[in-house]
């Protein structure tokens, strides 16, 4: 397993040893000791979480707040998705910047978004899988978003607005405070 820091040093994307042959393919999709090893601390995975979703869906931009703050390790295991991690760490120098990064089951990558950031994809291919572990449960009491068209952070998002397939709930999340 390979990991590698985006330009948001704490976003880390995770390539996978890939073994295959005329069967198919094998992989080990996560391994505690390496994935600590290279991240640098402990991190304990509680929930998982699986989403199917339609071409041009937007999931996101959510986040939970403490003490159900999540670090996410998110894959794609059908189709691809264009994943969005938006830094909220008031202290961070990188603080209300956005990075993203394609996910798809061709790459078997996987990314690791930290506590303090806000997630969310697009998906590119006509269906996607999207699982993802979770270092926190979830609370709908201290669940949060920011709303994915948000003019202060200005995802550049690869389809049109009109195009986009947004929930209700997505779509009335607030702007960015």
């Amino acid at each position: 397993m390979k990991i590698e820091s985006l330009i948001i040093p704490d976003v880390k994307v995770i390539t996978p040893k890939i073994f295959e042959d005329e069967r198919g393919f094998f992989y080990e999709s996560f391994n505690q000791k390496h994935f600590e090893d290279r991240i640098g601390r402990k991190i304990s995975f509680v929930q998982d979480n699986h989403s199917f979703s339609k071409k041009n869906v937007i999931r996101g931009l959510h986040f939970q707040n403490k003490p159900f703050s999540q670090g996410k390790l998110v894959r794609v295991v059908s189709g691809e998705v264009l994943d969005i991690a938006v830094d909220l760490r008031k202290e961070s120098k990188y603080y209300k910047k956005w990075i993203s990064y394609n996910l798809s089951e061709k790459s078997h990558n996987q990314l690791w978004v930290p506590v303090g950031f806000a997630h969310g994809f697009i998906v590119l291919s006509d269906f996607a899988t999207v699982l993802y572990k979770a270092t926190n449960y979830y609370s709908k009491e201290h669940e949060g978003g920011i709303h994915p068209f948000d003019e202060q952070i200005n995802i550049k998002w690869p389809v049109d607005k009109k195009l986009c397939i947004l929930s209700s709930k997505d779509s009335s999340l607030p702007k960015f405070k």
